[in-house]
């Protein structure tokens, strides 16, 4: 097969080799063995080979991560130099006469159970550690290549089952040109990465893995949702043509970055951006940002082996404020869970993760985690215009308990003579159908409402966002969830407060207009949506919208509402 339809999850043309991202086949047979000493010389090539693959890695990593991330790789390392992992893998090859996939295997295995089930959760550590780094030697034993995102030294195109968000950070921009997935949707986070790096991608396409090898030249094409393998030279020529086009409309759309978003009939609105980490902010500004409507803090604590540090977080939260000269800066608390791991919290594996033990009901329970990130955004809070949002909230007992340890860690630093700003807003993210019913009785107590439609969407229609069967049940457009969006955003007006968006429906370019209608105040969204949202909107009269959402609330099913945005912005 030489076509695969998938979602367009990410605009643009991409044009390169496939680079497989892909668990290699490290399965093996035990064997004996003539020549001890032959097979323990094998051994000791794979070691070596693996040192030097560690080291180039560390090196990168301190380069272009930090050194708390290459830490992570100079535990590896010690792991292969050390002689009480080493000699006994040498001795079973000598005594037992076998292949040294198989020595390696039962000694590595005997010390992952024996740390495993050690209380010391530094030891527990170690097992992973052990268990990384005997699959890379194991990978060298049997030929096969291991897999290594950060590693990627010329231009390419991933090709993936899923992208977990610790891969998506680890890709290189200068050499990642776009990617394609087996799974995943518009909201999943692989596809969200892909629009903050501002890399074409195509997700959801079934068979990806199983049709395209290393090395197949692929077109991913993220406006259609279209992959292309091996393609004729004609089907590149015209896409080379196509990716010019798109370019040319970038540079119509770049000429916007510093106006401001104002409807056809001279209403504002704020354009703003969802960020991840400090380097995002470079886009947001490239891109005319407004504001940032959602700095997701969660990627300061993947990626590594320990939790941040109160340090570490303040200087990000720091380097955001200052970068954002002023402009607001919406940061959401720790949102970990569902499908957002971090393996060395040790949390508990739940039949159902996404409406499970996770954000705001995990802060509450782990404070000491939760305090330090209050502290280190209150120590920022002077460098800038704070907001501060809480994840996940279903109930206003969880909102109070909340606001309670903030305003408990803000006297301490005031009391320890530690500058804390005055004028910081605190909000919550409305992503549970019960917080978007009872929102008249939270905007008494908020300041402002940010509505997630990523989540409200797929619990108010109970459907995980994440399976492909279900897939056609992820419908921003349907009046249930509009009624939905109105009543969060009549709620807040209604006590002089505002309302913004920050899941992907901000910056859908049918929903816009809808959006506008029901009296949104900011559309926050991937920083390389802004200027295209921005072309959109000046185009559109607000009273006009108005008359297309009250319309939109009263029909039945998301086609009649497409259909009526096809035909009110033609």
């Amino acid at each position: 097969m030489n076509f695969l339809q998938g979602i367009a999850a990410s605009n643009g043309i991409a044009i390169a080799k496939a680079y497989r991202l892909v668990e290699p086949d490290l399965s093996f047979e035990k064997r004996s063995v003539n020549d001890a000493t032959e097979e323990i010389n094998r051994f000791q090539s794979a070691l070596s080979i693996s040192k030097a693959e560690l080291e180039a890695i560390r090196d990168k990593a301190n380069a272009e991560l930090g050194a708390d991330k290459a830490a992570i790789f100079e535990a590896h390392l010690l792991v292969l130099s050390d002689p009480e992992l080493i000699s006994p893998i040498e001795d079973k090859i000598k005594s037992d006469s076998v292949n040294a996939e198989f020595a390696l295997k039962e000694v590595a295995d005997m010390f992952i159970m024996m740390f495993e089930q050690m209380d010391n959760e530094y030891m527990k550590e170690r097992a992973a550690d052990i268990r990384d780094v005997t699959k890379r030697v194991l990978a060298h034993l049997l030929n096969v290549q291991i897999v290594n995102p950060s590693m990627i030294s010329e231009e390419a195109i991933i090709v993936a089952e899923d992208l977990t968000p610790s891969d998506t950070a680890q890709l290189n921009r200068n050499f990642v040109l776009g990617f394609t997935t087996d799974i995943g949707g518009r909201t999943s986070h692989s596809a969200i990465m892909a629009r903050s790096m501002e890399i074409p991608a195509v997700v959801g396409t079934k068979s990806a893995t199983e049709d395209i090898q290393n090395g197949d030249l692929v077109i991913v094409d993220g406006l259609k949702g279209e992959v292309h393998i091996n393609p004729s030279a004609e089907t590149v020529e015209s896409y080379k043509k196509v990716q010019v086009e798109y370019e040319e409309q970038k540079a119509e759309w770049a000429k916007l970055v510093n106006e401001k978003t104002v409807t056809a009939d001279g209403e504002h609105v704020e354009l703003a951006a969802n960020i991840g980490t400090p380097k995002d902010l470079e886009g947001v500004v490239n891109n005319g940002g407004e504001a940032v409507g959602l700095y997701r803090t969660e990627f300061l604590y993947m990626g590594r082996d320990q939790l941040p540090t109160e340090d570490e977080q303040f200087e990000s939260y720091k380097a955001v404020l200052e970068g954002m000269d002023g402009k607001p800066v919406v940061v959401r608390t720790l949102d970990i869970g569902g499908d957002k791991e971090l393996p060395y919290l040790d949390l508990p594996k739940e039949m159902n993760p996404f409406l499970g033990f996770r954000a705001i009901r995990l802060c509450l329970e782990e404070q000491g985690i939760f305090r330090t990130q209050l502290r280190a955004l209150l120590r920022a809070s002077s460098y800038g215009n704070l907001k501060i949002m809480f994840p996940m909230i279903a109930t206003l007992d969880e909102f109070r308990s909340a606001k309670a340890i903030l305003e408990d860690e803000k006297e301490k630093l005031v009391a320890d003579g530690i500058s804390v700003s005055d004028q910081i807003e605190l909000g919550i993210m409305v992503e549970i159908p019960s917080t978007a019913v009872l929102a008249d009785q939270f905007a008494k107590e908020v300041d402002f409402f940010s509505i997630g439609t990523n989540d409200l969407i797929q619990y108010t229609m109970a459907a995980d966002r994440m399976n492909q069967r279900v897939s056609y049940l992820y419908q921003p457009y349907n009046p249930s969830i509009l009624r939905l969006v109105k009543m969060v955003i009549d709620a807040a007006h209604k006590e002089g407060k505002w309302a913004g968006m920050c899941g992907e429906m901000a910056g859908d370019e049918t929903a816009i207009p809808l959006l506008l209608g029901l009296g949104l105040d900011e559309f926050s969204m991937s920083a390389t949506s802004i200027l295209k949202a921005r072309s959109q909107i000046l185009h559109l009269s607000k009273v006009k919208m108005k008359e297309l959402a009250d319309k939109a609330l009263q029909m039945s099913t998301t086609e009649e509402v497409m259909e009526a945005v096809k035909a009110a912005v033609k």
